[in-house]
């Protein structure tokens, strides 16, 4: 009784500390658009913000992957967090203190944000391997999932109610003591194995080259990285302008922005309760599938909107497309990875991953004045389908046959071994 008592308060805590970090950065998502569009009343700006934002993460994730894979997983969590923490204290005070610096310094922050967040996601993957065996890896890579759409519910809410007494500068100040907070959470978590040495610049290198080459050689690993790419460029480029959609293309109030995000992480909180039991009836792969078609077809309903309700409606329904694909993606990925050498492939998986990103920031902010923003979505939303027809299968089909070689070979090991 004693060992699953244990095993559900480290779930507890791994899930809290997940979701109060991630509750920080929504807070944290919905006060920095704001500030700098209330600033410069430019979308371009926004574009080349959200651009800033991740670019020093696609450096990052190589080498947190390598951390990952020497530090455990749990302790790296809690020690970025509290790095977090101190960043956005700092930029709070520049901002307080010299308000002519607000847009430099929210800008210098992301860039601190994006480089710690790299560690941050590497430290969850290795976490999931540590408290999760088996047939409960879907299950706790769903928890991780819908620990993201749930704070997608809490951040905005504490952020509107923050904003009304303290305002929203001062939301920095409540997004750093959450990250406080899911720093320490993690402390008591079960940790890997540590490598106390990490060796020469030359290891380095050679433990960074092994995780490229891993990824390169591991065919269905490839083309998932490929449609990861493919719908993060899609939805990069509509979460770069939500804020200013939002507020000046449908006249919407600020609170509407943060309802948006509200109705994702409400309808996060039915999914939670409603993917296990999905889980049992279907495979994950058919899982894949629904969210992918749900996802392309929403990021056509974002385009087409007329209107802040039906906006609300295809935004909502796209994330949730998301939700659907993501416990397929993170699934099958660990499968076919070697956990002891996790960190290393994951970190350039997540570099190309987030390459997505920036570029869909760059791209709003050289044509979002002059197409739209909607019109780019839905350009891209289009690319998007046609190309997840093509390689949706393929991807599929390389998952089937990697696992079922892993399990063969499994098999034979243990008959030789017996």
């Amino acid at each position: 009784m004693v060992q699953p008592a244990r095993e559900r308060a480290q779930f507890v805590l791994f899930a809290t500390g997940v979701l109060l970090g991630l509750v920080a950065e929504q807070v944290v998502m919905f006060s920095v658009p704001l500030l700098i569009f209330q600033d410069t009343e430019n979308i371009s700006v926004l574009g080349t913000s959200f651009a800033l934002e991740w670019l020093p993460g696609l450096l990052a994730f190589p080498f947190a992957g390598l951390i990952a894979d020497r530090d455990g997983g749990p302790r790296l969590f809690s020690r970025v967090n509290a790095g977090r923490a101190i960043v956005l204290v700092l930029v709070l005070t520049v901002c307080a203190t010299l308000p002519s610096a607000t847009v430099p310094a929210l800008m210098a922050g992301a860039v601190f944000m994006s480089l710690l967040m790299a560690p941050i996601r590497l430290s969850v993957e290795k976490a999931v391997l540590l408290l999760a065996k088996k047939e409960k890896v879907a299950r706790t890579q769903s928890l991780v999932q819908n620990m993201e759409l749930l704070a997608m519910a809490v951040g905005p809410a504490l952020a509107v109610l923050g904003s009304a007494y303290i305002g929203k500068l001062w939301l920095l100040c409540v997004a750093a003591a959450l990250c406080a907070v899911a720093a320490l959470c993690w402390l008591p978590l079960p940790r890997g194995e540590r490598q106390l040495n990490p060796g020469s610049v030359a290891k380095t290198v050679g433990e960074l080259r092994l995780g490229w080459s891993l990824l390169i050689h591991n065919r269905p690993v490839v083309l998932l990285v490929s449609i990861n790419f493919s719908i993060n460029l899609a939805f990069a480029t509509a979460l770069s302008v939500n804020a200013a959609v939002v507020t000046d293309i449908f006249k919407a109030p600020e609170s509407s922005f943060a309802l948006l995000n509200t109705l994702v992480g409400v309808t996060g909180l039915l999914n939670l309760m409603l993917v296990p039991t999905l889980l049992k009836r279907f495979e994950v792969k058919a899982l894949g599938v629904f969210g992918f078609v749900l996802l392309s077809t929403s990021l056509l309903g974002l385009a087409a909107a007329p209107s802040f309700v039906l906006y609300t409606v295809a935004y909502v329904a796209a994330l949730m497309g998301v939700a659907y694909f993501n416990v397929y993606n993170r699934t099958q990925r660990v499968k076919v990875i070697p956990s002891s050498h996790l960190g290393k492939v994951m970190g350039p998986f997540y570099l190309l991953n987030t390459l997505s990103y920036p570029i869909g920031g760059l791209l709003i902010a050289f044509l979002g004045n002059s197409l739209g923003p909607q019109l780019l979505v839905g350009i891209l939303a289009v690319l998007l389908a046609l190309y997840g027809l093509m390689v949706l299968p393929l991807t599929i089909r390389g998952f089937n046959s990697a696992i079922a070689a892993l399990e063969q070979e499994r098999q034979l090991a243990d008959v030789q071994g017996g």
